[in-house]
């Protein structure tokens, strides 16, 4: 039991981190993708805004840069680029041309030296604008800077340097990170809670089906697995094992009959033979007797022989090879008839035989064929009642032959009819009338049938017992054709 519980726990646990797997992965590739667009996205328009308020801001210091001596504009300059640095969130470097910082609105940096990095300088020179990540002055990390040229006349009088730490620009990426853990633990609850429920509404028929198949090792055929309530694909399942079961309840009831049976039929002629020696041997049969007696043993061997010979050939049917090949029906009938004359003869029986003159071709195969119609004319004579009309015909339609034999006789009880083709099967309980049958001619007719795919019917009524079964024309549609002619 542990090892089974191990092999579902060990298809719980695939289930569930293939589950979790794929969700995860997808969380992570929707989340890398939407980090890496969202901060494209946001990292240009922040460059544009920081680009669009450097270009004011040099607009705005080219008097400052060009003239000479002015405190008071210098302030004015310095106001209005904090009113800027703080509707933007934005810090601005005015520099030179040689790329001194004269004026910022960093108050950090109010008293200290600070000159841009030279490749800033070159860049913004040959491109005419510097976009990128630098350390700058004495900020100890990276800033996201912008710079601009200040012109006027044509000529370069200084340089607008706008900056900002990325920490800020990184605020929002953390708070979507905290947010997307937080979602991902959520599914990942989720989805092994339903992958739990799933799991184990799984395995719940299937350990059914496990105590079931152990009960079936021990002999119950009782045991039923309830298929409500599972699904379509695990009732279908629950439905079909069912059905199995069923069938090998069966196949073991007729197991045990078949057993019963031959038990019975073997042992009858097995005591008369070993009653009737032992009286011969120990003298309790006059010698003047023995004959007689060893008559009987005799007839009873050779029973005993023909049992036995019945049984192998039901085996060697079941597991013949059939050669299915086209041939005459008609005459198959005709020499099934001939070969029972003589016993029709002693039972002083009529018969009727409407059996075409023209070829009926079938197809199947021809000695199993003339078997079944040989037996069920044995059948038929056995039970059919002294100076009776014994029926033999064939009639075509559609795409089938129809063999009938009929007989009058004693009228079959319906509960029986399903009971003709078990076997060791009689339909008279004493057999008394049946003694020298063994119950497999007909199971022998059913087996065959079968074999080609094709039906037998049995009816009785008011005294007529009619066996028919059907066999595949060779060529329906030139036979209907020839019909027409």
């Amino acid at each position: 039991m542990s090892s089974i519980k191990s092999k579902y726990k060990s298809l719980y646990w695939q289930q569930f981190m293939l589950t979790a797997g794929l969700v995860l992965l997808t969380l992570v590739l929707l989340g890398v993708s939407f980090f890496a667009l969202s901060y494209n996205y946001t990292l240009s328009e922040r460059r544009d805004e920081m680009r669009d308020r450097a270009a004011l801001m040099a607009r705005a210091s080219t008097d400052f840069l060009s003239a000479e001596e002015s405190g008071d504009m210098q302030q004015k300059l310095h106001d209005l680029a904090a009113v800027a640095s703080l509707m933007s969130d934005v810090n601005f470097l005015i520099c030179n041309e040689q790329g001194q910082a004269l004026l910022t609105t960093d108050t950090s940096l109010e008293g200290k030296s600070v000159t841009l990095p030279q490749e800033i300088v070159t860049d913004i020179v040959a491109e005419g604008v510097y976009e990128g990540s630098h350390t700058i002055g004495v900020y100890s990390r990276k800033q996201v800077a912008v710079g601009v040229p200040v012109v006027k006349g044509g000529a370069l009088i200084g340089f607008v340097l706008a900056v900002t730490e990325t920490t800020e620009l990184m605020e929002m990426w953390r708070a979507f990170f905290g947010l997307f853990l937080m979602t991902s633990a959520i599914i990942l609850l989720i989805s092994f809670l339903a992958t739990s429920f799933l799991s184990m509404r799984q395995a719940q028929p299937i350990q059914e089906m496990v105590r079931a198949t152990r009960a079936y090792a021990g002999g119950d055929f009782g045991v039923r697995i309830n298929a409500n309530d599972l699904g379509e694909e695990m009732g279908e399942l629950a439905v079909s094992f069912n059905s199995m079961a069923d069938s090998l309840a069966e196949t073991e009831r007729q197991r045990r009959d078949f057993i019963a049976n031959v038990s019975h039929e073997l042992k009858t002629p097995m005591t008369t033979i070993a009653g009737y020696t032992d009286g011969i041997l120990d003298g309790t049969i006059p010698p003047e007797r023995s004959k007689q007696y060893l008559q009987i043993i005799s007839d009873e061997s050779r029973r005993l022989s023909r049992l036995v010979r019945r049984m192998l050939d039901i085996s060697q049917i079941q597991s013949l090879e059939m050669r299915m090949a086209e041939f005459d029906l008609c005459e198959s009938m005709r020499l099934a008839l001939l070969s029972m004359e003589q016993r029709i003869l002693q039972r002083e029986l009529d018969v009727e035989a409407d059996i075409p003159e023209d070829s009926v071709l079938v197809l199947g195969d021809n000695d199993l064929i003339t078997q079944v119609i040989y037996n069920l004319l044995e059948n038929a004579t056995k039970f059919a009642a002294p100076d009776s009309t014994l029926y033999l015909g064939l009639a075509v339609g559609g795409e089938k032959a129809v063999v009938t034999v009929r007989n009058a006789g004693a009228t079959i009880p319906p509960e029986e009819i399903p009971l003709l083709f078990e076997r060791f099967h009689k339909s008279d309980k004493s057999r008394s009338v049946d003694k020298d049958g063994y119950g497999l001619g007909l199971y022998i007719v059913k087996t065959i049938v079968e074999q080609h795919k094709e039906k037998i019917t049995v009816t009785s009524e008011d005294g007529v017992t009619a066996f028919s079964f059907t066999v595949q024309l060779a060529r329906p549609a030139v036979m209907a054709a020839d019909k027409k002619h």
